[in-house]
């Protein structure tokens, strides 16, 4: 169970032996700062960004920071996911490329010729969007319906050089939009992943549908989800040919519960063969965003969004690592708040990091607001602090500079 709650901040339990050792990035949903944590949570590095994310960074492979900010105010509506600049910068946080198109959302894929897959909004022609199926009746916005592309940006010429609608591909009597959804969007695409045969995974969330996309025919060669999982969030392919997705509840048709967990499903056999959720089920519960990371060591790295907790599990549901935001930011519908999207974990010999300075004494300030940690250590290196857990304030991301 977790000992992460709204007034317990930064690292709460590390099992140093068990968790999977390197450096955390996450990005506060709201805040313009992304943060580069170690094990016991103390900043190592920060990025100060123009813009909020929409909604999260990554490192790359030549060790240079890719995030997707949001560009404000958006000629979208605010019914979330929406994007607009992803930029690339350095360590020191000079920008080193830079693309913008209003229309991008909320996910992107770097691929092995160095372009990059981004989803871009697209209103579903009316003809189509009145035979799709299912959610709430006249929510269209303003009568519309939207969907998206994908389409992948040459880096050099920043020009679309491939592009997938997917209401050319989608079909309306198998790809039915969940009862309490409203019709303003048919799919909200909030992942793309790149697989080594060149094909795109992908995940819709309104549908409630993860799906492999052939980059040659366009054709949707797998789909999986309806009835299994809700409101999805970060599929990604595995060494053993499974799929590790965050599975996060909203609107689950079989249970008067709300509950999330992470699966791994086989996709030649379409049956779960691992699940993360927790005991009490509602415990574990974040509606929206979130992600999952599984680790060389076979642990899971887990973002529960709502709660801004970050925590890695082992294969038998052990918790090993946890830690909780403590950069606060204020939102019109959701209050007060220490969100954030999706997180990932690095080695110490990532190209990103292995040759740069983690001193975490070049931020005494932010530290020295990061609190005490509660730690349950399993080696004699690791403090051993026993007792309850304490509460402490957090802070507003803004308010570090």
């Amino acid at each position: 169970m977790s000992v992460a709650r709204r007034n317990i901040h930064g690292v709460t339990h590390y099992e140093k032996g068990r968790a999977f050792e390197g450096y955390t990035l996450f990005a506060p949903m709201l805040g313009r700062n992304v943060w580069l944590i170690d094990m016991m949570g103390q900043v190592v590095h920060q990025w100060k960004m123009d813009n909020v994310p929409g909604n999260y960074g990554k490192l790359l492979t030549n060790g240079n920071l890719l995030y997707l900010g949001k560009l404000i105010p958006s000629p979208l509506p605010e019914f979330g996911g929406n994007g607009g600049q992803l930029i690339e910068v350095d360590w020191d946080g000079n920008t080193v490329w830079e693309y913008r198109d209003p229309l991008h959302s909320h996910c992107f894929a770097e691929m092995d010729n160095g372009n990059f897959m981004i989803a871009v909004w697209r209103e579903v022609p009316e003809e189509i969007a009145k035979k799709v199926q299912g959610g709430q009746p006249n929510t269209e916005l303003n009568g519309v319906m939207w969907g998206e592309a994908i389409q992948e940006i040459d880096k050099n010429t920043k020009e679309v050089v491939w592009e997938w609608n997917s209401f050319d591909h989608l079909d309306v009597d198998i790809d039915i939009l969940g009862p309490l959804h409203p019709r303003d969007r048919w799919t909200n695409l909030n992942a793309i992943t790149m697989l080594p045969d060149g094909n795109l995974l992908v995940s819709f969330r309104c549908i409630n549908t993860i799906c492999i996309i052939d980059k040659t025919t366009g054709d949707i060669i797998w789909r999986w989800g309806p009835g299994e999982i809700a409101g999805q969030h970060n599929p990604t392919l595995l060494e053993n040919g499974n799929i590790l997705l965050f599975d996060n509840g909203a609107h689950r048709v079989y249970t008067t519960i709300d509950f999330s967990r992470v699966i791994e499903v086989n996709p030649k056999t379409n049956k779960i063969e691992w699940e993360y959720k927790d005991d009490p089920s509602f415990d574990f519960n974040s509606f929206i965003c979130s992600g999952a990371q599984r680790q060389p060591n076979g642990t899971t790295l887990i973002c529960e969004a709502t709660k801004g907790r970050i925590f890695e599990v082992t294969k038998e549901g052990e918790m090993v690592w946890e830690f909780a935001s403590p950069f606060y930011y204020d939102h019109a519908i959701f209050g007060t708040n220490s969100m954030v999207f999706r997180a990932y974990r690095y080695a110490a010999d990532h190209p990103g990091v292995k040759d740069a300075d983690l001193d975490p004494g070049r931020y005494p300030d932010i530290n020295a607001l990061m609190p005490r940690r509660f730690i349950h250590g399993r080696s004699n290196d690791v403090p051993h602090v026993t007792g309850s857990s304490f509460e402490i304030g957090g802070f507003r991301d803004e308010d570090v500079k």
